[in-house]
């Protein structure tokens, strides 16, 4: 089926897109939202707990400098990159399910799963920007609203079990099949716009050179502040609401539905920042985005013995948390050589994945030194970092760029 022709071929493209990142990304979060029923299953350490997390981001982070290196995204046909990537991520997340599987090939399954990611995330942004232009940041506040949903998915098919312990394996298997569905949406109904600016010569170079212009680097910058908080909070907070749930004696399966609307909510914040941001400004928003989900950082603790107040909180620290995400990357495809978009978005990526590792990583140590009610203080630093980053880039000559003019 071939999209219908005009200015509706844009919106064509960009839903069947974000249908199939949607689907794609349950991949993410596909063990980390079985924790439990692995922890019972394998008695894992708190220390395994995270790695499982930490095993797709490393693993993402590797796919994403090889890729960026390569120039991948600009040199591979855009749908057939990200179709087939899916695939990959497919087959190494349904691996881990195999009865002989043990924790290292867990572990593996895992990290080549965030490998094979690597070439659909980036990619995605870019094939969104071969169709737009003034109203970028809503194009790609979709798809990554659409990430964030599908992150979330995999909490969602756990809360569907109700307070038992769903078959873990029954879950992973579902978002591979997802993924595959993602892979067949995008190699039969998506194609690249009018504005991509064809394919680019190898130039392992430019990784390096999209870090060395200022204006770029400030968006960067952005991002990682961004990044120090968002991947800690999709990952400890629905464990801070069952803690919590638990605690007072209410339903694991709330705690689970809570996780999942916290994570979901970050569909909207995207979508609402992307529209704002195309018409108030890039660093505007962004750095709005990034001062809300600060400020839930430091209160969302506070509130760990009152679950609904809690779940309250977490809802609105999900909506902004992401919310910016799409900004940085979008003022990212502005300021930088329109042909090496893909490798400049991937270079962005690569970095910001790199840094969550640490703060994945810090959380659970931190909860064993100060408890729940004040860990997620160890977040702050990044959304003020991001202020900070977005008021410089503000300032700068080339952020007139961004958003037609619009900072």
């Amino acid at each position: 089926m071939s999209p219908p022709p005009g200015t509706v071929a844009k919106w064509w493209n960009l839903g069947w897109l974000a249908l199939a990142q949607l689907l794609a990304m349950s991949l993410w979060f596909s063990a980390s939202a079985v924790v439990p029923q692995l922890t019972a299953e394998r008695a894992l350490s708190g220390a395994a707990q995270s790695w499982i997390t930490m095993a797709v981001q490393i693993g993402f982070v590797v796919g994403a400098f090889g890729s960026a290196i390569a120039n991948l995204a600009d040199r591979i046909p855009l749908r057939h990159l990200v179709a087939g990537s899916m695939l990959l991520g497919a087959a190494a997340n349904a691996a881990i399910t195999h009865d002989a599987a043990g924790t290292g090939a867990l572990f593996a399954g895992r990290f080549l799963t965030g490998a094979a990611l690597a070439g659909v995330y980036p990619p995605g942004m870019k094939l969104v920007v071969t169709w737009f232009d003034r109203d970028r940041g809503l194009g790609i506040g979709v798809l990554i609203g659409a990430l964030a949903f599908g992150s979330a998915s995999p909490h969602l098919l756990n809360a569907w079990s109700g307070d038992g312990m769903p078959p873990w394996r029954n879950i992973v298997l579902l978002t591979s099949a997802c993924a595959v569905a993602g892979a067949i949406i995008t190699w039969t109904l998506t194609r690249v716009g009018p504005r991509h600016p064809g394919s680019a010569p190898f130039d392992w170079r430019f990784a390096v050179r999209a870090l060395r212009d200022r204006p770029t680097r400030l968006a960067n910058f952005g991002y990682l502040g961004h990044m120090w908080e968002l991947y800690a909070m999709w990952t400890w907070v629905p464990v801070l609401l069952l803690v919590s749930y638990e605690a007072s004696g209410r339903s694991t399966a709330a705690a689970r539905f809570a996780g999942f609307g916290v994570i979901a909510a970050g569909a909207i914040g995207c979508v609402v920042a992307g529209a704002l941001a195309d018409r108030v400004g890039r660093t505007t928003i962004a750095g709005a985005s990034l001062a809300i989900s600060g400020a839930c950082a430091v209160v969302a603790g506070a509130c760990f013995d009152h679950p609904v107040v809690l779940t309250v909180v977490c809802v609105m620290w999900g909506a902004a948390v992401v919310a910016d995400s799409a900004q940085f990357s979008a003022a990212v495809t502005e300021l930088t050589e329109p042909r090496y978009t893909g490798t400049a978005l991937t270079v962005q990526t690569c970095l910001g994945f790199l840094l969550t590792l640490l703060t994945i990583r810090l959380v659970p140590v931190a909860v064993d030194l100060v408890g729940w009610r004040w860990v997620f203080l160890t977040l702050v630093p990044g959304p003020v970092f991001g202020i900070v980053s977005m008021v410089r880039l503000r300032r700068h000559p080339a952020a007139r760029r961004l958003a037609g003019g619009r900072r």
